[in-house]
């Protein structure tokens, strides 16, 4: 147990209060989560009169048709995201824009909900309108925060990419929207360093031939690149102060596109709506973060991963929003712990890999006296994770390990401020998500069990399609084949007993020797461990004959180290010892640094098609990874392996 939440603290929690509201008062959590999933219609309409959604017309009901897919909620309602987000007025601060690059800038309520109505008087001037695309090729600032919610006031539809994204990954998603206007930066900073991007800029406009208008944002340079479209600055556009009014749109209306990581093929368009956003990320917020009105929120993120999204609906419960633009390593991995100290943060979120790395690196976190809870997503924490937030961030603080997805813009297992928290574990199913873990044929798995993750009823986050999928079957396709009625995604899920849960990885990276099935997360928690690993990727190659195959784990060596035979013995025990003998691969070697996304993502698909002989320009958009040159070495690695190893019985590298 790495945390126990404080029973006079847990009985005033948003949690506590709507639970009272609901009719129960002073039970247990396994009871509000069990009517959310029993009956998600009442649940809904209930959370949704509790947290005051601001209807221009009132819905006929709350979940009309449970379909999946084609679920129909909140039928004849009429609202919209932006307004909810500039609810709150007055003097306190709304967002905090920290950055490596510029001075700090602070936006109080009044100040946000007035430089909204400038940009959205611009957009209008650009003859931007309802269900338009507005596109933003923006970092973590107070801009992209202020243009993102001026083009939902207007019933537009905003897609962003941040700016570190290659040319051909941009273009990739965008031309498949036909954005008409786009706000863009020439550049960024990432630590010390300046990247300039003003070539690749030129690149995206030439291929978006919807285009009317780019708007740039002062960032590396003051004057504006010349395109071959009219540019307007940021201060031009939102020059002349106009009225603040929100488009009243259906439930169902798009708020944003957000996109499949695009590793093995053409990006995923994922539309999301207006309501379904707003009420989960309501809930999620409110319920799961506890944050209040005032509370100070921050989770690091690039605007290009589905946690900006999220980070910026902290707005829509009064929190103060806290951006940060650059390096989260620069000068080390203790600067974004002293910005959560500086900023007197409570709720502060990260990546799993960056805990671990801050773990592994002996980071020592400065007194954390406001902060309640760290998140932590993107990959399943391993259990050390847990034990070093607890030990060395503070015993006060809740780690919160949450998992869901861009798919649906949202986690539906993490956190509960009422619940205590085991190492290793995500502590619940949120409200209203009804998790299952799943066999082949679609039947439950007991407790302990490890099974296909599902979600057995809609939840209104749920994309309301995929772009350019007029017949709605490329989403029927992409969520719900596998297991009719039911959506799936991907994970592997593990459910304990009292509801608590382990992801163990992606279903289609499974490593299976044998027929059992092995989590990639356990071997990262082994290896990673050791100080001479800084990285690692596992893939197992099946042998079409039925024998064995062969499990290769590549390695990316930390500084100064080597893999030689004595590491290659030390990670072959450890793994034999803390896992099992399957565990043991029959590869083992070093590349200089394992392909990742841009949002940290391990490629591990994308490799196995690589090692199994596909061209890389088939199992992966160069664009769409942090660093393109890492793939070659894959690449590199493969054609070595091949060239220099007998073949093994099932065809692979031996």
């Amino acid at each position: 147990m790495v945390w126990t939440p404080d029973p006079s603290v847990a009985s005033r929690t948003r949690l506590a209060e709507f639970a009272s509201s609901a009719g129960f008062a002073g039970r247990p959590y396994p009871d509000l989560l069990a009517w959310s999933l029993a009956d998600p219609d009442a649940f809904w309409r209930s959370f949704a009169d509790w947290i005051g959604v601001r209807w221009h017309d009132r819905p006929t009901a709350g979940l009309a048709d449970a379909s999946m897919p084609g679920a129909v909620w909140f039928p004849g309602g009429t609202l919209n995201h932006a307004e909810h987000a500039l609810a709150f007025e007055g003097t306190e601060p709304a967002v905090v824009s920290r950055s490596q690059t510029r001075a700090t800038v602070v936006l109080t309520r009044d100040e946000l909900r007035d430089a909204v109505a400038r940009c959205r008087a611009g957009l209008v001037r650009l003859g931007v309108g309802r269900g338009d695309r507005v596109a933003a090729f923006l970092p973590n600032v107070h801009e992209t925060i202020v243009a993102f919610l001026a083009t939902a006031s207007l019933g537009a539809v905003w897609s962003s990419c941040a700016p570190e994204f290659g040319a051909r990954a941009v273009i990739d998603r965008w031309s498949q929207l036909d954005p008409v206007v786009l706000l863009a930066v020439d550049g960024y900073r990432y630590g010390t360093k300046d990247v300039d991007r003003r070539t690749e800029l030129a690149e995206i406009v030439a291929a978006l031939p919807s285009l009317r208008h780019v708007v740039t944002v002062p960032y590396l340079r003051d004057e504006p690149p010349t395109l071959g479209v009219p540019v307007t600055t940021w201060d031009d556009c939102c020059a002349v102060a106009g009225p603040l009014a929100f488009e009243a749109v259906p439930f169902e209306h798009p708020l944003y596109v957000l996109f499949s990581s695009g590793t093995t093929g053409l990006p995923k368009p994922i539309v999301h709506g207006h309501g379904g956003i707003t009420l989960e990320h309501l809930k999620v917020l409110s319920l799961h973060h506890d944050l209040r009105p005032g509370d100070r929120f921050m989770w690091f993120t690039t605007t290009g991963w589905m946690m900006w999204n999220y980070l910026v609906s902290g707005l829509l419960v009064g929190a103060t929003v806290l951006l940060f633009d650059g390096d989260p390593g620069w000068p080390d991995l203790g600067a974004l712990w002293q910005l959560a100290a500086d900023e007197e943060l409570g709720v502060f979120g990260v990546s799993a890999p960056f805990v671990m790395a801050c773990r592994k690196a002996g980071v020592v976190p400065p007194p954390l006296p406001h902060l309640r809870q760290v998140g932590s997503t993107g990959a399943p924490l391993p259990a050390d994770g847990f034990r070093w937030i607890r030990d060395h961030v503070g015993a006060h603080v809740q780690p919160c390990s949450v998992s869901g997805g861009t798919d649906v813009c949202t986690a539906f297992v993490g956190g509960v401020p009422t619940l205590p928290v085991r190492a290793g574990e995500i502590t619940a199913r949120m409200l209203g998500c009804d998790v299952r873990a799943v066999d082949p044929d679609g039947n439950d798995c007991p407790p302990g069990t490890t099974g296909e993750l599902v979600l057995a009823t809609p939840l209104p986050s749920m994309p309301v399609g995929l772009w350019g999928d007029p017949t709605g079957e490329r989403y029927r396709a992409t969520y719900f084949e596998t297991f009719p009625g039911r959506w799936h995604h991907g994970d592997w899920i593990t459910f304990h007993p009292d509801g608590a849960c382990e992801i163990t990885g992606r279903s289609d990276a499974t490593l299976n020797r044998g027929g059992v099935r092995l989590g990639t997360s356990d071997f990262y928690g082994v290896v990673e461990a050791m100080p001479e690993v800084a990285d690692s990727v596992v893939v197992h190659l099946e042998d079409p004959d039925g024998g064995p195959g062969t499990l290769v784990l590549l390695v990316a060596c930390a500084p100064g180290a080597e893999l030689d035979d004595d590491l290659r013995r030390r990670i072959t025990g450890t793994l034999r010892t803390e896992l099992s003998p399957r565990h043991v691969p029959d590869v083992i070697d070093r590349i200089r640094a394992v392909p990742r996304t841009l949002s940290g993502k391990k490629l591990e698909v994308p490799i196995k098609r690589l090692l199994l002989g596909e061209p890389p320009e088939r199992v992966a958009s160069r664009g769409s990874l942090a660093d393109p040159t890492a793939l070659d070495d894959v690449v590199a690695w493969a054609h070595r392996h091949r060239a220099t190893s007998d073949r093994s019985p099932g065809g692979h590298p031996a």
